[in-house]
């Protein structure tokens, strides 16, 4: 057993909905969460920026003691996944494989739409995920970069993000998709928008479950679970204003964040 945190990095609020998996399939698990929201967004940053604030994250989840993290940030997982993997000595997970996975198992059809930021749509991530499973998937990806900031401002359910998702889904009519894999953590928040625009025949995806019982699964294979002896502790960091995150990420959450503690990132 082993009763250190697990840490969990997004570039900003997004990654809370990987979190809210984690919560559910291990409820006796700490977290430390940062979310780096002066930053944010990722997807339209060089493949060396990326990188340095992955690991300067990485390095700050470290500080904290955690015992493993997860990068819910697709753009990071999709840039930085392997090079975190060699500088650190604790299981580093992205949500690219999760995503995949689940993309596979689900299309009936084998035409998968992706979604994402430019970096990670860029980075082509996702297809060779897919095609490691299945190659003879075929996939269409289309990057969606307005999709973040709309959430970051909670304007997810909004005419004009319902505009911004009919111009970029678009892109999709005529593939003959079954199935859209939504390649960003905040965009599981826009599913009732995105939903509007593609119709109820296609399946959305969202990483976000899969990963965390990936998670699970590496914490039982190296015997690390916590004990479950005390009630978990969850404690939130974010590189900008404090305020905007809990009441924002509250609603990622769907339960109250009481404290959101603002840290220099550019120190680690």
């Amino acid at each position: 057993m082993d009763n250190r945190p697990i840490g969990v990095f997004d570039s900003g609020v997004g990654g809370l909905t990987v979190v809210k998996e984690i919560m559910k399939q291990l409820p006796a698990e700490d977290i430390v969460y940062f979310g780096d929201t002066a930053r944010v967004p990722y997807g339209t940053r060089s493949r060396d920026t990326v990188i340095k604030f992955t690991l300067q994250s990485v390095r700050f989840l470290m500080s904290q003691g955690i015992k493993a993290v997860v990068l819910a940030c697709n753009t990071a997982s999709a840039i930085s996944l392997e090079v975190a993997q060699q500088q650190f000595d604790v299981p580093i997970l992205g949500v690219v494989e999760g995503g995949a996975i689940a993309a596979v198992h689900a299309t009936k059809n084998k035409r998968i739409g992706v979604i994402g930021t430019e970096g990670t749509i860029n980075s082509g991530a996702y297809e060779r995920a897919i095609k490691l499973l299945d190659d003879s998937i075929e996939t269409f990806a289309r990057p969606c970069p307005l999709f973040v900031p709309l959430v970051e401002e909670g304007l997810q359910d909004s005419e004009i993000a319902y505009m911004a998702a009919r111009e970029y889904l678009s892109f999709f009519e005529g593939t003959g998709i079954d199935t859209l894999l939504m390649g960003c953590t905040h965009y599981p928040l826009m599913t009732n928008t995105i939903r509007k625009a593609v119709g109820t025949g296609v399946k959305l995806i969202n990483p976000a479950e899969k990963t965390a019982l990936i998670l699970k699964r590496t914490l039982l294979q190296r015997d690390i679970l916590n004990d479950g002896a005390k009630p978990p502790r969850y404690r939130y960091f974010a590189s900008d204003d404090g305020e905007r995150f809990k009441k924002i990420g509250s609603s990622f959450l769907e339960c109250h964040i009481s404290c959101a503690s603002k840290i220099d990132i550019e120190r680690y």
